[in-house]
């Protein structure tokens, strides 16, 4: 079978091509900030007080690994971590003033770089793509 032909192949260059156009763009903007990272400051924007699970859960990230990925937003400043008063043993949380001024700093050069991944697609070509890429997640 060629290449061009298996989905797991053109994923992976998906991936790589999203990757690369997002840590162009981020370098761009002067912020040292990964994907991952950026999609966690967006998960803890949207739910104050969420737990590392759930922004695991919510960017679709693997538990054991997200610690590491928090720690770091947390040296840069982007993030706090408190116990939680309910459950001790979890920290729950919070975006820094840092951490959202750079969400609100990357927010429109983010939304650029979405339409860089899928360059050469008409408008109408990139909503089937994204809707298709959504069915198979079953999202």
């Amino acid at each position: 079978m060629q290449l061009d032909m298996m989905a797991g192949h053109l994923i992976r260059r998906m991936h790589q091509r999203s990757t690369y156009l997002f840590q162009r763009m981020a370098q761009a903007e002067g912020q040292d900030i990964t994907q991952v990272q950026y999609a966690a400051l967006e998960a803890v924007l949207a739910h104050p007080g969420v737990d590392q699970a759930q922004v695991a859960q919510l960017i679709a990230y693997d538990r054991a690994t997200i610690g590491g990925v928090i720690d770091r937003l947390e040296r840069k400043g982007f993030l706090r971590r408190e116990i939680n008063p309910r459950d001790r043993r979890a920290r729950i949380l919070h975006l820094t003033p840092e951490g959202q001024q750079v969400i609100e700093a990357l927010r429109p050069a983010v939304a650029l770089v979405q339409g860089d991944i899928l360059d050469g697609l008409s408008e109408a070509e990139r909503d089937e793509f994204l809707a298709a890429m959504r069915r198979v997640l079953a999202l």
